[in-house]
C-alpha cells in the first residue's frame, strides 16, 4: 500500500472539510490555460521542500561525510536559505485540510515560544540566552511548519524519506572510514571541539536509527523475497553502523524502530500474524547477534557504542545530577530561572552543554510552572493527534512518520534542549498526521 494520503479520506468538495477542519490555499479555479501548466510545474518544484527540510534536519550528521564536509559551502546554511521559498511554494500549490485536533498543540507551541521570550527578561544568562532564544522563537516555528507541511504532502514526504534512506548508509560508511583511517575521533576531525565532536556522533546515530526504521517498513512492504532480503540486509548494515559512533540512545532507538515501526505498519494494515512474525524475527536476530558477541568478546573491540554500555551505568554520567538540579529549580522558582539561565542557577556558569538534558525538565526549570504547562499542552497534545487519527491514516504514511520521529523523541528526553531544531521538525511531522494536502 502506498504511504501517501489518508485512508478513508476522499477529496472533499471545494470549501468543505469532511472532518470539520479548516481549508485554506488557492481555490480550484485559480487559473486556467497556459497558467495551469505553469502551476503544475511549480507544484513539482515545491515538493523539493521535503529535500531541503531533510538536509536541514540531518545536516549535522551529513557533515560526517568527507565529501559533504569538504564542499565550498555549508549545507546547513544552503538548506536554511532554500527551505522558506520552497515551503511557501508548497503551501501555495496545495489545498490543505487541518483537523481541529491540532489546535491545542499549536496553541501550546505559540505560548511556549512567547513565554520563552518573557522568561528571558529575568534570565541571568547573556551568552546562552543570546544563542538559544533565536533558535527557539525563530527557527522553531519554521521547522515546525516545515515538518507539518512536508509530512502532509506525499511528494515532499517521498523526498524526505528518500534522503534519509541514502543518508543512513552514507553517514555510517563515513564514520567507519574515518575511524579506520584515523581522521575521525569520536565523531569529529582530530583536534576538534570535544563538545561538537560528541554532538556530531549523536546526530550520526540518529540518522542511522531513522534509516533503519524506514528500512524495516520497506522490508515488510516488499512483495518478493529478493526485496525483503535486500531490505533485511540494509537493516543489518545500519545495526552494525550504529555500533561505531558511541551513541547509546541511538542504539536503543534503532532497536525500537526496527522492532516496532514495521509492526505498526503491519498491524494498522490488519495483518496481526505478520506483525507477530516480524517481532519474533527481530527477537531471534537480536539474540543471535548478542550470542555471537558473547562467545567472542574480542569482536566488541572498537565498537564504541557497546564500550560505552560496559564502561558504566547511567549514574556514571552527568545526567542524573542535571535532572535533579532541574527538578529542584523547577520546584523552587514558580516562574523559572529564565530562558538559558539553568546552568548559571545550578552553578555551572555559561556552559550551554550542561543544560538539563530533558525537554520537559528544561521547560520546567527555566520556564517554571507556566513553561511546564505550555510544554505539556504542546507536546502532549501533539501525541494525541496520531493516536486519535490511527484508524484514518494510511499505514505506510503512519509508519514512516513513526520511524522519523521516534529516535528524535527519545533524544529529546536525554540529549537535547529546547533550541534544537530537530525536535521542532519532529513535532511538525507528528502534527502532520492530522493534515491532508492535495494539489490544486
Amino acid at each position: 500500500m502506498s504511504d501517501g494520503g489518508v485512508r478513508g479520506d476522499p477529496v472533499p468538495p471545494a470549501g468543505v472539510s469532511r472532518e470539520g477542519g479548516a481549508p485554506f490555499g488557492p481555490g480550484p479555479h485559480a487559473s486556467t490555460g497556459i497558467t495551469s501548466g505553469i502551476r503544475i510545474d511549480t507544484a513539482t518544484i515545491a515538493s523539493l521542500a521535503g529535500l531541503a527540510a531533510a538536509i536541514l534536519q540531518f545536516a549535522g550528521a551529513l557533515k560526517s561525510s568527507p565529501v559533504l564536509a569538504g564542499l565550498p559551502f555549508d549545507i546547513t546554511v544552503l538548506s536554511l536559505l532554500a527551505l522558506p521559498p520552497l515551503l511557501a511554494l508548497l503551501l501555495l500549490t496545495r489545498r490543505w485540510w487541518v483537523h481541529p485536533l491540532l489546535a491545542p498543540s499549536l496553541a501550546g507551541a505559540g505560548l511556549l515560544w512567547l513565554w520563552a521570550v518573557l522568561a528571558g527578561t529575568w534570565s541571568l544568562s547573556h551568552d546562552i540566552l543570546a544563542a538559544k532564544l533565536p533558535e527557539i522563537v525563530l527557527l522553531g516555528p519554521l521547522m515546525l511548519l516545515a515538518g507539518l507541511a512536508v509530512g502532509a504532502d506525499a511528494a515532499a514526504r517521498r523526498w524526505l524519506v528518500g534522503l534519509v534512506l541514502v543518508a543512513g548508509p552514507l553517514v555510517g560508511a563515513s564514520v567507519a572510514w574515518g575511524l579506520a583511517t584515523g581522521s575521525v575521533v569520536l565523531g569529529g576531525a582530530v583536534g576538534a571541539n570535544p563538545d561538537l565532536v560528541r554532538v556530531q556522533y549523536q546526530l550520526a546515530g540518529l540518522v542511522i536509527a531513522c534509516a533503519a526504521g524506514l528500512g524495516g517498513v520497506r522490508a515488510v512492504e516488499a512483495r518478493g523475497w529478493a526485496g525483503r532480503l535486500g531490505w533485511l540486509g540494509y537493516i543489518g548494515a545500519m545495526a552494525a553502523a550504529v555500533l561505531l559512533p558511541g551513541g547509546r540512545t541511538a542504539l536503543l532507538s534503532l532497536g525500537l524502530c526496527v522492532a516496532l515501526v514495521p509492526v505498526l505498519r503491519l498491524w494498522s494494515a490488519a495483518r496481526p500474524r505478520a506483525a507477530l512474525g516480524w517481532l519474533a524475527l527481530m527477537a531471534a536476530g537480536g539474540v543471535l547477534a548478542l550470542g555471537v558477541m558473547l562467545l567472542n568478546p574480542a569482536r566488541m573491540e572498537g565498537l564504541r557504542t557497546l564500550e560505552r554500555f560496559t564502561q558504566g551505568d547511567v549514574e556514571s554520567s552527568a545526567r542524573p545530577a542535571l535532572w535533579r538540579a532541574a527538578m529542584e529549580w523547577g520546584g523552587a522558582a514558580p516562574l523559572g530561572v529564565g530562558t538559558g539561565g539553568f546552568t548559571l542557577a545550578a552553578g555551572y556558569g555559561e556552559r550551554r552543554g550542561l543544560y538539563p538534558h530533558n525537554h520537559l525538565l528544561e521547560a520546567w526549570a527555566e520556564g517554571g510552572l507556566p513553561g511546564l504547562a505550555f510544554w505539556l499542552l504542546c507536546f502532549g497534545g501533539a501525541a494525541l493527534v496520531p493516536l486519535l487519527r490511527l484508524r484514518r491514516m494510511a499505514p505506510g504514511r503512519l509508519a514512516r512518520m513513526a520511524a522519523l520521529v521516534l529516535p528524535v523523541a527519545m533524544a529529546a528526553m536525554v540529549s537535547t534542549d529546547l533550541g534544537n531544531r530537530m525536535v521542532w521538525f519532529a513535532l511538525g511531522l507528528v502534527l502532520s498526521t492530522g493534515v491532508v494536502a492535495r494539489r490544486v
